[in-house]
C-alpha cells in the first residue's frame, strides 16, 4: 500500500506533538547524480506525483524536509508568522521551512526532486539510475550514471547514513571496474541524503561464519584489501563530492581520489583508536605526506574530527562551498571537466600517480595484515561491544 502523503492539507501522518519534542532538522544537504541542474516545473511536479506512490512511511524528519522544500519551492523564503510554542505541529512546520534561509526557489525545487528521487530509489534501487554504468548493471546499494560524460556512484543508503556493508563494498568495486572502462571521461563518488558515508556498517562484525571469528576476519581482510586495491588502480580522475558527514574508511580512502569537493558543513572524522582498530585505505602513508606526521597522528591516533575548512588546510580536501550553492558550483565543474580529451586526462592521471603504485599496494597490505590482528583481538572485540553497549542506551 502507498504511503498517504499530501502536503496541500494538514498533516495527519503526525499523531502527536510529542513526536515532534526535541526534533532537530539538520541543515539540508541533498545529492545530485550528474543530472542537469535546474530541476523543471515538470519535474517539480513529477516528483509530487512520484511521492504519493512511496510504499513505506519515510519517518516525520524526512517528511518535515519535503515540507520545507515544497513550500521554499512554491512560495519562496518563509514569510508567515512564528506559531504558538504550544503548537508543535505548526511550529515543527514553520521551523523545516525557515531553516532554509534564503535558498532560492529554483534550488529548492531542485533539492525537492533530488530528495524524493532518492526516496523512490531506496524503495526500488535497481529500477532508479537511467543509464546504469556498463550498460546491464543493477545495484542495490548504490545509484550509478552515466551522463555528460560523467560517471556518478552514489552510496544509496540514506537511512543508515550511507554506512558501508559487506555488499556495499562489492558493489562499489564492481562499479569502479564498469567506470574504469566506460565511455565517461571522470568518475564521481558522493552520497545520498545529509551524510556522504558514517563509515563501516558495524553490524558487519555482528553476522559470524560457520568458520568463526578467524575465517570472518580473514574474509573481510581480503574484501579490504581489494576494495582499496580497485580505488590505487583506478585509470581515469575520480572526484568526491563529500556532501556531508563522512567518518572511517570513506575519509581514509580520500587519498586515493584525485580532487575532494566538500560541502562547509561536512566533517571528517577517523575513531580507529575508539574502536581497537587501525587505518586503512592507505591512510598510514597518505596522510602523513599530506599533512605532516604530527597533524595525521592527530586524526589516526587520536580520533580528531576535522571540519571542511580544517581538512582542505590540511590538503585533504581540495576546495570548501558553501552549503547554499556547493551542488551547483561544484556540478558546474565537473560538467567542464567531462568536456576535456579523455585520453588525456586518463594518461597524465598515470603519470602524477603511477610512480606510487607500487608503494601503495604494500602500504594497503601492510594495513590489512594489521587490522586482521586487529579484528582478532580481545582488546577490539572489547570495544566493539562497549561500542553496541552504549548504542543501546540510547
Amino acid at each position: 500500500m502507498a504511503v498517504p502523503f499530501s502536503l496541500a492539507s494538514p498533516w495527519r501522518f503526525v499523531r502527536s506533538a510529542r513526536l515532534l519534542q526535541g526534533l532537530r532538522i539538520p541543515a539540508l544537504q541533498l545529492h545530485t547524480t550528474g543530472s542537469a541542474m535546474g530541476a523543471t516545473v515538470e519535474d517539480f511536479n513529477q516528483a509530487k506525483a512520484k511521492l504519493s506512490t512511496l510504499k513505506e512511511d519515510p519517518g516525520n524528519e524526512v517528511k518535515l524536509k519535503i515540507y520545507g522544500l515544497f513550500k521554499q519551492a512554491t512560495q519562496g523564503p518563509c514569510n508567515t508568522p512564528k506559531p504558538s510554542m504550544l503548537d508543535f505541529v505548526n511550529k515543527a512546520k514553520w521551523d523545516a521551512w525557515k531553516s532554509l534561509g534564503s535558498v532560492s526557489q529554483e534550488e529548492a525545487r531542485q533539492q525537492y526532486v533530488d530528495l524524493i528521487s532518492s526516496l523512490v530509489a531506496a524503495e526500488a534501487p535497481a529500477q532508479a539510475a537511467e543509464k546504469p554504468a556498463g550498460g546491464a548493471a543493477a545495484f542495490e546499494t548504490l545509484l550509478v550514471t552515466t551522463e555528460d560524460n560523467i560517471t556518478t556512484i552514489c552510496l544509496n543508503r540514506p537511512t543508515k547514513k550511507n554506512a558501508i556493508t559487506v555488499e556495499m563494498y562489492n558493489e562499489i568495486i564492481k562499479a569502479l571496474e564498469l567506470a574504469g572502462k566506460d565511455d565517461s571521461v571522470i568518475t564521481v563518488l558522493t552520497g545520498s541524503g545529509d551524510f556522504y558515508c558514517s563509515g563501516n556498517d558495524l553490524n558487519n562484525f555482528t553476522k559470524i561464519p560457520e568458520g568463526g571469528i578467524e575465517k570472518m576476519a580473514k574474509d573481510s581482510g581480503e574484501l579490504l584489501r581489494g576494495f582499496v586495491k580497485a580505488f590505487i588502480d583506478f585509470p581515469k580522475p575520480l572526484i568526491g563530492v563529500i556532501n556531508g558527514p563522512a567518518v572511517g574508511v570513506s575519509v581514509t580512502l580520500l587519498g586515493l581520489f584525485d580532487v575532494v569537493y566538500a560541502t562547509e558543513r561536512a566533517t571528517f572524522h577517523t575513531p580507529f583508536s575508539q574502536l581497537g582498530q587501525s587505518p586503512e585505505g592507505c591512510s598510514s602513508y597518505t596522510f602523513p605526506k599530506m599533512m605532516g606526521l604530527a597533524k595525521a597522528s592527530e586524526m589516526l591516533l587520536f580520533n580528531k574530527k576535522l571540519t571542511a575548512t580544517e581538512a582542505c588546510e590540511r590538503g585533504l580536501v581540495t576546495e570548501v562551498f558553501p552549503n547554499s550553492s556547493f551542488q551547483t558550483e561544484v556540478w558546474t565543474r565537473l560538467k567542464a571537466y567531462g568536456k576535456l580529451p579523455r585520453n588525456s586526462l586518463a594518461l597524465s592521471k598515470q603519470l602524477v600517480r603511477g610512480v606510487e603504485k607500487e608503494r601503495l599496494h604494500a602500504v594497503n597490505d601492510q594495513e590489512v595484515e594489521r587490522l586482521v590482528e586487529r579484528w582478532l583481538s580481545d582488546e577490539c572485540m572489547n570495544a566493539i561491544m562497549s561500542f553496541f553497549q552504549a548504542k543501546a542506551k540510547l
